[in-house]
């Protein structure tokens, strides 16, 4: 048998360059009983960072598995935080040590908002699916889907006095939920546009919505049952220029026309921003007095909202000036004068506070109110990058001050260009304003530069020394033990696009959009400054092209040039005297990206076509034609001393391939975004990708060999799991489809959650029915015969019985799968799972988790077990059983609880009997003590 060639697996190890993904927001969050304020958690890609921002450090990775973040939430407690996924999963960290230790899957989309209601028990989530979902946090489990919107939800809020929830959508709705019966009962249309933000404010008696116009609006919350046994009288509001008596109307004749009957909510008026664009996000501090809100510009908007004493004194220092300026129109009229009326109107109680502007447009921001009147802001910026402020809301003209800035961990814009050192030790990425260089084992920044927009770079032989090729068609040279620009030569008159080191290492070869390729070697001048000998390059041939020039390549063996041109062909010169070789054409669109293998005999090149063409260059004929990538293929790179190379492409993936036996090896997955460039280490032990996602990605080749067999299996089975994701959830039978539905989704896990149960359920039949065998059997010899051996599978679970294997099953379940494997669980099997549900609470097991599962598979299997006659006699022992095992365990748990609290009264106690005595011994000794010094004084003297 022969060998099989062997390829080693190369796996993710880790992302850096990231400061905070634009996809989600920014929280404040409490790190191990730290101060307020200090840590700010953060989305980075399908990680979430917890930054320290007084140091600057990061403290805390919460690990994520494959998609990107979407949302996060801490809880109320501070010890949990929420994170949501693009593809709709919901994940419960705990902040004492990064472990995730909760799972929901109930979205079919990402998640776009997540709140907690005031005691950290339920958790809300809207998602692009349009759909609601509350989940419960102690159980573990969905509680219901909530339905209505048609479009993105924007946000969701719990009431915390009332068990209702207002939720808003791009739909221009805004909706409010009873959630004792899961239906809406009010739905506010007066928006123009989408709703993009929601604050509850004045203990809950005010909403305000931020939409895609300038104004702020602001609505009365009455509730009509205490409306009705206080009686109070109606506060007459001021109207802003911009509302429109029409339009409050019709409003008034629909809320009349609906009825209400637990709350009704009036316009109170309209805050005008001063911004023009619509509202991004809208953010609260804890206590809801401060509001912020921005929009696409980099400004954000902080009002304050006056607490009822702050707007009564306004109000009478207003009517003061009132009465003045009657008393005097009356004393020049000199007659008598009515008692002037001041209306309070919104701007009396929600005042600008100030506005904060900061270093780029704003992506999300956070408030968190500290202890002296002051408040911290948190703002997540489009270009990477995380600031603070603080300002002191008591000041009659506060103005924010800068207290930290995170930039020194990433770029500012997308890294265009990589490049590994000769030692494999260093990194560089360039982008389009700096120049960093990164200790590839530490992932530190050792050196940060400012350049140009860069679009490809080099290590000069010796590694002190880089040169970048720019935008503009210049060649900067960087030192960096200095981190100094040595020099800018005005190489193109062009955007400079491919840098090569030539194969002797004494120059450079340069490609640009100018149509030429300019060759350049390597001098040591003296420097005039310095009087020190310095590196520059100096120009010596030029080749003139009808294209613009999009890559360069030197053959290893420094015999051939090969050039991609603007006219989808691939040129081949040879490097002494620059005369054509030969011409490469087949690709249907330019080639963006080239390389040569190291003994000279291949070329691959990968275009915007989609695909990668392998050629032979010793006549020039194309091999194989590949499709590589779904979309443009950015670069392309031979690993050192083999005939494997990697692409990249705009579709986000990173794939290797052999170019002997055109086969692909594997496929990297990890950017969320396009990739734009790799570097591959001069060992070939170590890849570094870049992407428009803002991340520098570091993958390491293992020791782990590839089987190409098994690496399709599993890219069939990820096919499948992500068909399954993108499905229905399965529908409850004789259930019509409404506002509220089951909370989880039909999932892989669900799925063989599901097959456990029935080959638990199989293996109980098949042991039911050798104990029958052998039961009969004994009966027909007339003596006691060996009992058969059990099923292996029990004695691995410590020789339990059928009946407690099943149970052990359903009990290895996540809590929030459950519903949904039973759901999906055929009908054949539940009649046994209720005979055994019948036996578990007779003997007092899982009682609550049985219960539980008991009461779904009733309801959604009612009318097939109502209809059977052999159950009727289980459900009517399972009903009063349930009830009286629910009343004992409710009992033993009520006097636990009483007895906890006991406990709880008598340590308290105890502790302050403890703490008086202390008290009392510590007055003695200090007594002692100055008696002590009073006879000693009298003896003195």
């Amino acid at each position: 048998m022969g060998l099989t060639k062997q390829y080693l697996r190369y796996a993710p190890s880790a992302v850096f360059g990231v400061i905070g993904s634009q996809k989600a927001n920014v929280a404040y969050v409490t790190l191990r009983g730290g101060e307020r304020g200090r840590y700010v958690a953060v989305a980075a890609c399908e990680h979430v960072f917890i930054w320290d921002v007084r140091k600057g450090e990061k403290v805390l990775i919460l690990q994520g598995q494959k998609h990107e973040v979407s949302f996060l939430c801490p809880s109320p407690d501070g010890v949990h935080v929420a994170v949501g996924y693009e593809d709709g999963a919901v994940r419960i960290f705990s902040l004492l040590n990064g472990e995730s230790s909760i799972a929901f899957n109930g979205h079919k989309t990402a998640v776009t908002v997540m709140n907690y209601d005031a005691l950290g028990a339920r958790l809300v989530t809207g998602s692009k699916d349009t759909d609601v979902i509350v989940w419960d946090i102690i159980n573990e489990c969905g509680l219901y889907r909530l339905r209505g919107h048609k479009d993105v939800i924007t946000q969701a809020l719990f009431l915390k006095d009332k068990n209702l929830m207002v939720t808003s959508s791009k739909d221009s709705f805004v909706k409010w939920w009873d959630l004792d019966t899961q239906h809406c009962f009010k739905t506010m249309v007066g928006h123009r546009s989408e709703v993009w933000g929601l604050a509850l404010l004045n203990q809950e008696k005010r909403l305000l919505t931020g939409s895609a116009d300038s104004e702020l609006r602001a609505w009365d919350i009455v509730d009509l049952e205490e409306d009705k046994a206080e009686g109070e009288p109606k506060v007459k509001k001021g109207k802003t220029l911009l509302e429109d008596n029409n339009e409050e109307e019709e409003e008034e004749k629909e809320d009349d026309s609906l009825g209400e009957r637990i709350l009704s909510c009036r316009k109170a008026g309209s805050i005008l921003r001063e911004a023009r664009d619509r509202v991004v996000s809208m953010t609260t501090d804890s206590r809801a007095r401060v509001v912020g809100c921005h929009g696409n510009d980099s400004v954000l908007e902080l009002f304050t909202v006056l607490s009822e004493e702050e707007v009564q004194r306004k109000m009478n220092k207003k009517m003061k000036k009132a009465k003045k300026k009657a008393a005097k129109a009356q004393e020049a009229a000199a007659g008598g004068a009515a008692e002037p009326v001041v209306e309070r109107m919104l701007k009396d109680e929600i005042v600008r506070l100030t506005n904060i502007k900061a270093s780029a447009k704003i992506r999300w921001a956070d408030c968190l109110s500290c202890a002296g009147g002051e408040l911290k802001v948190a703002l997540l910026l489009q270009n990477n990058t995380i600031e603070t402020y603080s300002l002191k809301t008591s000041d009659k003209n506060p103005s924010a001050s800068k207290t930290a800035r995170l930039t020194l961990g990433g770029h500012r814009t997308d890294a265009r260009t990589l490049a590994f050192s000769s030692d494999n030790l260093a990194v560089l990425s360039a982008s389009g304003d700096t120049v960093k260089v990164w200790n590839r084992s530490t992932l530190q920044v050792i050196r940060t530069m400012t350049c140009e927009y860069a679009l490809c770079s080099l290590f000069v032989p010796g590694d002190r020394q880089i040169i970048l090729g720019t935008k503009s068609g210049k060649l900067q040279i960087f030192e960096l033990a200095s981190g100094s620009l040595l020099e800018t030569l005005d190489a193109h008159d062009g955007a400079l696009w491919s840098l090569c080191l030539a194969p002797d290492q004494r120059g450079i070869v340069t490609g640009a959009a100018d149509k030429t390729v300019k060759f350049w070697e390597f001098e040591l001048i003296k420097d005039q400054s310095t009087a020190q000998k310095r590196l520059t390059l100096k120009h010596t041939r030029t080749l003139q092209l009808e294209e613009d020039v999009l890559c360069v390549k030197f053959s290893p063996d420094h015999r051939l040039l090969a050039a991609s041109l603007l006219d989808c062909t691939v040129k081949i010169f040879y490097s002494d005297t620059l005369k054509f070789f030969l011409s490469l054409y087949g690709h249907k669109l330019p080639v963006l990206c080239l390389d040569i293998s190291h003994d000279s005999t291949l070329i691959a090149t990968g275009s915007a076509d989609r695909n990668v063409k392998i050629w032979g260059l010793d006549f020039g004929d194309c091999h194989r034609s590949l499709f590589a990538h779904d979309d443009s293929v950015m670069f392309l790179q031979f690993v050192p001393k083999t005939h494997l190379f990697f692409t990249a492409g705009k579709d986000r993936k990173i794939k290797q391939w052999d170019a002997d036996k055109f086969e692909l090896i594997q496929t990297l997955e990890g950017h969320h975004r396009e990739v734009w460039c790799l570097a591959i280490s001069p060992n070939g032990d170590h890849l570094v990708s870049s992407s428009h996602d803002k991340s520098l990605r570091l993958w390491e080749r293992t020791r782990e060999p590839i089987i190409l067999e098994e690496e399709r299996e599993m890219e069939r089975e990820a096919e499948f799991e992500e068909s399954m994701a993108k499905g229905d959830a399965p529908v409850v039978p004789g259930e019509v489809e409404g506002e509220a539905a089951p909370a989880g989704k039909k999932t892989v896990e669900t799925v063989k959650a599901a097959e456990r149960i029935m080959e638990a359920l199989e293996l109980y039949k098949e042991e039911l029915r050798k104990m029958e065998e052998h039961k009969y059997a004994c009966e027909s010899a007339g003596k006691e015969l060996p009992p058969p051996k059990p099923n292996p599978i029990l004695v691995a679970f410590g020789n339990v019985s059928p009946a407690r294997y099943v149970l052990d099953v359903i009990k290895a379940v996540r809590s929030s799968e459950l519903e949904v494997s039973l759901l999906v669980l055929p009908f054949p099997y539940v009649p046994e799972l209720l005979k055994l549900f019948s036996g578990y609470i007779h003997q007092g097991l899982e009682v609550e988790l049985v219960c539980r599962c008991l009461f779904f598979l009733l309801k959604i299997h009612f009318g097939q077990i109502t209809s059977n006659q052999m159950l009727l006699s289980i459900i009517d022992d399972l009903r009063s059983i349930t009830v009286s095992k629910v009343c004992e365990i409710r009992d033993v748990m009520g006097f636990n609880s009483a007895a906890l609290q006991f406990l709880q009264r008598e340590i308290e106690s105890k502790e302050n009997v403890t703490f008086f005595a202390e008290a009392t011994g510590r007055l003695e000794e200090k007594k002692k003590r100055r008696r002590k010094r009073e006879r000693a004084v009298l003896t003195i003297a």
